[in-house]
């Protein structure tokens, strides 16, 4: 479902509403991630198929807010933050969506069948994936307090140790990956040689989703150093 408020209004609310609005449209792709990995775990392709369809039209979506997003963003008018910032922090979490478009992509262009032996560690990272965007959600969330209060006292030092969280959250997510990437390595002459390159290449996409929502929290912290 496409925004209904023009970006220019939101804009004139607040530098941030526009930017808020397109991570509330890469949540529902998110929403979208775990039930797409719920269909591949129960080899139902048909249902992989369908959530692929959705997530492509989301992702559009965003492209299309991020897209308007650049054109509108005023140059005129006094911003918190350095506009160029500002785009860069919009690029990230678009590239959250880009990132879970790539992942359906994958499992439409394959259909892939999970070794047993790294099922576990594979919903450990989906699930720490999807932790660490919900953190980066929260982080946006904020923007808007943080603007009324100057990006300072009490409430800046909340938003930092939110952002730390995230990083930390990150940061496990990360090493589940590389263990999952080990024991793929160990099983490679169990697999297809084309499943075990497309395999690695899930794997990092996955990787990508967690370290662009770090990204956003970087964004942020460089925003309250500023």
């Amino acid at each position: 479902m496409k925004t209904t408020t023009p970006l220019y209004k939101l804009f004139r609310k607040s530098p941030f509403k526009a930017v808020q609005e397109h991570m509330r449209v890469v949540a529902k792709c998110m929403d979208e991630f775990k039930p797409l990995f719920d269909a591949l775990f129960e080899k139902d392709q048909n249902r992989v198929n369908k959530i692929a369809e959705k997530i492509d039209k989301i992702e559009s979506e965003a492209d299309e807010i991020k897209n308007g997003l650049r054109l509108t963003l005023p140059k005129s008018i006094f911003l918190p933050v350095a506009r160029r910032d500002l785009l860069v922090l919009i690029s990230e979490q678009d590239s959250i969506a880009d990132s879970v478009e790539n992942i359906a992509g994958i499992l439409i262009a394959r259909e892939m069948e999970v070794p047993e032996a790294i099922l576990d560690l594979l919903k450990e990272l989906i699930q720490g994936t999807i932790d660490t965007y919900n953190k980066a959600l929260k982080v946006i969330e904020e923007l808007d307090a943080l603007l009324e209060v100057g990006f300072g006292g009490k409430y800046s030092s909340m938003v930092t140790d939110m952002v730390v969280d995230l990083k930390q959250t990150e940061e496990i997510t990360d090493d589940v990956a590389k263990e999952l990437n080990r024991i793929l390595f160990s099983i490679e002459d169990q697999l297809k040689p084309v499943a075990v390159i497309f395999w690695y290449k899930l794997i990092k996409e996955i990787g990508q989703v967690a370290n662009h929502s770090e990204n956003v929290g970087d964004r942020i912290l460089l925003f309250l150093a500023e």
